[in-house]
């Protein structure tokens, strides 16, 4: 008996999961502090992140570090345009990869932490959300500060920038004009994660987040 077609649509993705891990323990085998993760985030940390993007404000939809696709898939998937995702990867493994599976995307190889660089570049699109997974604990806190800082200057007023972490604090702790919220822990993740929201906004009062 042949398999039905959706038995081999499972084993397709089954197969490519398990391709993408072994590519980003390559990488991260290859450069640690880099790719940061031994593993692409998992589907329901990738679909929550992509819950907490706010495509109805205008403009473009930044993703820093976005690996195989994981969280890209499922922006994609939660109807976000293609052609509205910029894709900053470091990797040009992963670049070449992400040029494949998302053809209408702008993806740009280069340093995800120059994003006020690498906008002007574009000629500074209106922003309308920027979604992380760099792994922004190993670099000091003045980088993880300066690209929140840029992040939050080239989007509008209230627009997220978010961000998951394996970590119990935020990666940037609280400052003056940015409000800090955050999600419930996600188990099913390889390491568990949660997920956290910055916001330039005037009140300096972090509320948590519902998801």
């Amino acid at each position: 008996m042949r398999p039905s077609s959706s038995a081999r649509e499972k084993a397709k993705k089954l197969q490519l999961k398990v391709i993408d891990e072994a590519r980003f323990l390559r990488n991260w085998a290859g450069n640690p502090l880099k790719t940061g993760a031994v593993a692409p985030s998992g589907q329901e940390l990738s679909r929550l992140m992509a819950h907490f993007v706010e495509a109805d404000r205008p403009g473009v939809i930044v993703e820093l570090g976005p690996g195989t696709g994981a969280v890209t898939q499922a922006l994609v998937e939660r109807g976000v345009d293609e052609e509205r995702l910029v894709l900053i990867e470091y990797s040009p493994d992963f670049c070449t990869l992400l040029r494949e599976r998302f053809p209408k995307a702008r993806i740009l190889c280069g340093n995800a932490y120059a994003l006020g660089e690498v906008m002007a570049e574009l000629g500074n699109p209106p922003i309308a959300s920027v979604i992380s997974g760099l792994p922004l604990f190993t670099r000091p806190l003045p980088e993880r500060q300066a690209l929140l800082a840029d992040a939050m200057r080239l989007m509008g007023p209230g627009a997220p920038f978010i961000q998951f972490s394996y970590a119990l604090v935020p990666p940037v702790k609280r400052a003056m004009g940015y409000t800090i919220s955050r999600t419930r822990w996600v188990l099913a993740n390889l390491p568990p994660a949660r997920v956290w929201l910055y916001r330039a906004v005037v009140s300096e009062t972090a509320s948590p987040a519902t998801a």
